[in-house]
């Protein structure tokens, strides 16, 4: 029952998905611009940087970039929902609380991976290389980080019920996130002081160990760090996301 529950709600946020793509088109958009216009830049420089490729240090920053940035406003879609009766009609099925939260988790799984996965063939065509295997357990990593953030972002969606109110706290969140996570350039090049504050920002353990993926070192501090991060936030963003959904059914 559980399953086929969480499956009727993911088919039917997929076919909401398919029908209008504008969200997956525009969050696609912004990494590939970035690849495209701030990439090359790199290139000149990557040696200072500590590495032969610049795309293997930047992709890997634009893959986390992404599965924050288009997992965090999820929620925009469920407080549409909210607004038009699904929830209060959601609320009179039998349906498992944490199934109607894992299925629209599972559709904005699915597009960040098909998002990620055309970002990464962009790359190619860019200079990318690395090892092929490390890409796809970095990929892995950044896909669960984007179902923590979109579990997160769907309960924020509940508690809050207005766009006005979560637009300004989700932008004051990802912004920070997004500069202190060395996702656009590492945070070893920054001064001291800047690398203490990151040392507290989980999402930059995740952007080092997809780094170290993507060339290869699976068996590093580094990359456990981003695994054990990254198991945390996907169990507490479920969490979250389950108590927010059973208690707003309740």
């Amino acid at each position: 029952m559980f399953w086929r529950d969480t499956y009727i709600v993911f088919r039917r946020q997929l076919r909401m998905a398919v029908r209008n793509p504008a969200w997956v088109i525009i969050g696609l958009m912004q990494p590939i611009l970035y690849l495209v216009l701030f990439g090359p830049l790199l290139e000149p420089i990557a040696g200072t940087l500590g590495t032969q490729n610049a795309y293997t240090l930047f992709v890997p920053g634009l893959l986390v970039q992404l599965s924050i940035f288009g997992s965090l406003f999820a929620g925009f879609s469920l407080i549409s929902e909210w607004r038009a009766g699904v929830i209060e009609a959601e609320r009179v099925t039998p349906a498992s609380r944490t199934a109607l939260l894992l299925g629209r988790i599972l559709r904005d799984v699915l597009q960040l991976l098909v998002q990620s996965v055309v970002l990464v063939a962009l790359a190619f065509a860019f200079g990318l290389t690395g090892s092929v295997p490390g890409m796809i357990v970095g990929l892995i990593l950044a896909v669960l980080l984007g179902a923590a953030c979109a579990a997160a972002s769907n309960a924020l969606a509940l508690t809050t019920k207005s766009e006005d109110v979560m637009a300004p706290l989700l932008n004051s969140i990802a912004l920070p996130v997004l500069l202190l996570s060395g996702i656009l350039l590492p945070m070893t090049i920054g001064p001291q002081w800047l690398q203490t504050v990151s040392d507290f920002i989980p999402t930059k353990y995740i952007v080092d160990a997809v780094r170290e993926l993507f060339v290869g070192d699976f068996l590093t501090l580094t990359t456990l760090w981003g695994v054990v991060w990254t198991v945390v936030l996907v169990a507490l963003g479920l969490w979250v996301g389950t108590r927010t959904f059973r208690k707003e059914n309740a």
